[in-house]
């Protein structure tokens, strides 16, 4: 797949909310060195996610629905840093923060192509598999990257500042993706999974977009 032209993204270009940032991020590159090994993948899938008071429509699936929390805290902070959170207590996942700071929200890199480092990110995933595979989902991406729970949650990917053994640079396309599609969030259960919020963006027909699987409680609405 070929990449479009990319330049560093700025913290005023994530300011807004993340339902109007996600489907910019497709295209977007992000750079990764840790520990002296750099990475860098395409994203092609996202999903954005609202915290309490956020927009006009509150977001039951987000980490940041019931307000502050230590866990949540990098949410509410400045645009531009990414927010790196533990699934399922095994899986690193990945968000820019986006929205004014003080004001929580997130989008989650939900799958990438790995286009620079792909010894290092097979390496990393621990497994001989396809290369559209090694950031097929967020938590494979998030393990490609090199990018840890707890230990780099909070790096910065517009300063591009050293941070814990880490740096992180986020570039955008030139132009924005055309040809997108949107849908359910993935594997979101109850209604913040269903199509009440199509909150999930990705480039339609690239090899490297994750398998869409319904959450708990999820499906599609009545009527569909």
């Amino acid at each position: 797949m070929s990449v479009a032209p990319t330049r560093a993204a700025t913290r005023d270009e994530l300011a807004a909310l993340p339902l109007e940032v996600a489907p910019r991020l497709l295209g977007a590159i992000l750079h990764t060195e840790v520990d002296g090994e750099v990475v860098s993948v395409r994203l092609t899938e996202v999903e954005a996610y609202h915290g309490q008071g956020t927009g006009p429509t509150a977001d039951p699936g987000s980490h940041a629905r019931m307000g502050p929390t230590a866990r949540n805290a990098t949410m509410w902070g400045e645009p531009g840093h990414l927010y790196v959170y533990l699934s399922h207590g095994i899986h690193s996942c990945v968000n820019v923060v986006c929205g004014p700071d003080g004001v929580a929200g997130g989008v989650l890199l939900r799958a990438a192509e790995v286009i620079e480092g792909t010894d290092a990110a097979a390496r990393r995933r621990r497994a001989a598999t396809r290369s559209r595979d090694l950031a097929r989902g967020p938590g494979r991406l998030g393990q490609a990257v090199g990018l840890r729970h707890p230990v780099h949650d909070g790096i910065d990917a517009i300063s591009g500042a050293p941070f814990r053994g880490a740096v992180a640079r986020l570039e955008l396309t030139v132009e924005p993706v055309v040809g997108y599609a949107s849908g359910p969030r993935v594997g979101v259960a109850g209604v913040a999974g269903t199509a009440a919020f199509p909150w999930r963006f990705w480039i339609e027909g690239d090899p490297t977009v994750s398998v869409f699987r319904w959450g708990r409680g999820a499906g599609p609405l009545v009527g569909e």
